[in-house]
């Protein structure tokens, strides 16, 4: 045993490689959308922001409790958020649940000009231009997706485009489970 404590100093690179090889497999394994939240199961962030087709409403957390529901965060200016507006519309007609919009580093006409062009998917839009809500909610950059249950925990964070796929793989069996 003494020779092999003898040459340390060759064996301690080679276990440090093995262990940084190790991280670096896992990490390259996992899904880059799949970012963990810290808010899964726990209530969601508050949400009290002026509506973005009406100044003079608001939408509300509290006023969303008692409901299973989805915020999508959007912007005029995100690329990804036109991708994925087609099936936002299309999920949204369904009337499986209900929903919202958290406009997000927008501007209000901008906003309102898109949802005219290209069709309105929401209940209602928050509006949050300065992005405060977005910081509250842990948003990394738009889309993103949160599903919300009835006691207003959050259940899914979501992040990029809503697709087909997102939808019957994560948030349908979800809403099955949730009593939707």
């Amino acid at each position: 045993m003494k020779p092999l404590f003898r040459h340390w100093k060759l064996w301690l690179p080679l276990l440090l490689f093995a262990v940084l090889l190790g991280f670096l497999a896992r990490g390259l394994s996992r899904d880059p959308r799949e970012v963990p939240s810290p808010f899964i199961d726990k209530p969601a962030p508050a949400l009290d922001l002026p509506r973005l087709d009406q100044a003079g409403l608001r939408l509300r957390r509290e006023d969303l409790l008692g409901q299973v529901w989805l915020l999508n965060v959007w912007a005029s200016w995100c690329v990804a958020c036109r991708e994925e507006h087609e099936t936002l519309l299309a999920y949204s007609r369904r009337g499986r649940v209900a929903v919202y919009g958290l406009n997000y580093k927008d501007t209000r006409a901008a906003g309102q000009e898109w949802l005219r062009r290209f069709g309105n998917p929401y209940v209602a839009s928050g509006f949050d231009d300065q992005g405060l809500a977005g910081i509250d909610w842990g948003v990394y950059g738009v889309p993103e997706t949160f599903v919300i249950d009835m006691d207003g925990r959050v259940r899914l964070k979501h992040i990029g485009p809503l697709t087909e796929q997102v939808i019957a793989e994560k948030i349908e069996p979800l809403l099955v489970q949730l009593g939707v």
